[in-house]
């Protein structure tokens, strides 16, 4: 079944030489872009946003598969302003064999995804996780200090760093996150045997009613404003050459 959560494809068709798509139109925009015109998220906003793509994470990881890719550009809103986890390009099953690859973006990439060699799971799917709610919460990843723009640097400080979190922080959330970022998969929130129910049980999440947020019955923090494009860019979503779109109608 589909998940509510997850941007989902309707409809594939291919042309002589290319393989076509058809996926479920986000026109909400997605958390970076409205992370830039918005500012930073409260502790509650960001709740909501976690919740939701929490479900996406759980759907995908009872079918065997690690996301590695999860930051704020790829969770897309749809027009009331609910989150689907987009862009599944580097999606991979663990079922037969984990992963090895370092793939991902800098900055969300969890230790033993840059551990060159290092077999991994659904375990680094809740470190970026936890990079992706400071990042709401904060403007930056907890592994990019001093808006350094130095891959090699950043990847360094995730695998040694210790984050500082902000007094402003609650006592719930700095625990929260603790757990979610923390470099030693056995003692990482999500990875100690009971996965989603790990993180959706933490104090953090309490009084979440769970049901509601899966039927999209909790009120988005953020409506995108109907009738704009809610990108940098309106050539993010219209860039097609004519050759493409040739006969499609």
């Amino acid at each position: 079944a589909d998940c509510p959560f997850i941007v989902c494809m309707t409809y594939a068709f291919h042309t002589v030489d290319k393989l076509c798509f058809i996926l479920d139109l986000m026109n909400g925009g997605d958390l970076h872009y409205h992370l830039s015109q918005h500012g930073v998220f409260t502790e509650s906003d960001m709740r909501f946003y976690a919740a939701e793509v929490i479900l996406g994470l759980e759907h995908m990881h009872r079918r065997f598969i690690v996301y590695r890719d999860l930051k704020p550009a790829n969770i897309l809103l749809d027009e009331y302003g609910h989150v689907r986890i987009s862009d599944l390009g580097l999606a991979c099953d663990f079922s037969k064999k984990k992963p090895h690859a370092s793939v991902g973006t800098h900055g969300y990439m969890a230790p033993e995804v840059l551990s060159k060699g290092t077999a991994y799971d659904s375990s680094a799917d809740w470190f970026s996780l936890g990079c992706m709610l400071y990042k709401l919460l904060k403007g930056h990843s907890p592994f990019r200090q001093h808006k350094t723009k130095d891959k090699h640097e950043i990847d360094r400080m995730t695998l040694t760093m210790n984050v500082e979190l902000p007094d402003s922080f609650s006592s719930e959330l700095k625990d929260l996150l603790e757990g979610l970022l923390h470099r030693d998969v056995e003692n990482r929130l999500g990875c100690k045997g009971r996965g989603a129910d790990e993180v959706k049980e933490h104090p953090f999440f309490q009084g979440v009613d769970w049901v509601a947020v899966y039927t999209q019955k909790c009120q988005p923090p953020l409506i995108p404003p109907r009738g704009e494009v809610n990108a940098a860019d309106a050539f993010d979503i219209g860039s097609f050459d004519e050759e493409d779109t040739k006969g499609i109608k």
